[in-house]
């Protein structure tokens, strides 16, 4: 099967985790990431640091119980993480009767989705999905990827986010905008911001940009630079 390849916009949307395991409490994480309006957390027994750790997440609500229909109401978005067999079909088959996404850890056939490995960096997120077929395959290419982009792609996007409104606020024509954004992306700036070279990276900016935002390149390139020291 091919999966469609989508990010979720979670905010304001209340999600469902059933099971705090090892495993659910990563997928947990990575929602509450997210701003979520809640994720309710549901575990008849968690251990006692779990459940304290849980609580103090943001949006994260934890309650020692199992499992019922009822708990999907309102619900966007729902992730099993149970050992238990019957409970994992019975959770699929009742977020599919309802239309609300469902991913069951490791049991790609009980989904609606699967979640992909991830190499986040900041703003920078790459997903990497095999379809299903060996997540430890995507776990070695999200290790990779880690060897490949360093800590200049994180300050490429800190810079780009705080320039982009600028540009736009020029009202060049979109193509005039494009070629620009093209222009930063491909040009030595990238590595200048790997060295920490401030100077060469402003001369960079400062060759590309239109002349309205040559006071602004010094700022942009701290900001920037600050960023991959932190």
């Amino acid at each position: 099967m091919r999966y469609y390849p989508l990010y979720v916009n979670l905010h304001g949307k209340r999600c469902l985790v059933v099971g705090a395991g090892q495993v659910g409490r990563r997928k947990i994480a990575t929602l509450a990431a997210c701003g979520p309006d809640e994720v309710l957390v549901l575990d008849p027994a968690p251990p006692a640091d779990v459940a304290a750790a849980l609580s103090a997440v943001p949006g994260v609500v934890i309650e020692r119980r199992a499992f019922t229909p009822a708990d999907l109401d309102g619900r966007f978005l729902v992730i099993a993480a149970t050992s238990d067999e019957e409970s994992n079909w019975a959770i699929s088959r009742e977020c599919a009767a309802r239309g609300i996404l469902c991913n069951i850890v490791d049991q790609p056939e009980k989904c609606s989705f699967i979640v992909p490995a991830l190499f986040t960096q900041g703003d920078l997120t790459v997903a990497i999905s095999t379809g299903g077929a060996s997540p430890a395959l995507a776990r070695k290419i999200r290790q990779g990827l880690g060897d490949f982009l360093g800590d200049e792609y994180g300050a490429l996007l800190v810079l780009m986010s705080a320039l982009r409104p600028m540009v736009l606020a020029l009202g060049l024509p979109t193509e005039k905008n494009s070629a620009i954004f093209r222009s930063i992306v491909h040009s030595s700036l990238i590595d200048a911001l790997e060295r920490g070279d401030a100077a060469a990276a402003e001369n960079v900016l400062r060759e590309i940009l239109p002349a309205a935002l040559h006071g602004d390149t010094a700022g942009l390139i701290a900001g920037a630079l600050g960023h991959a020291g932190a």
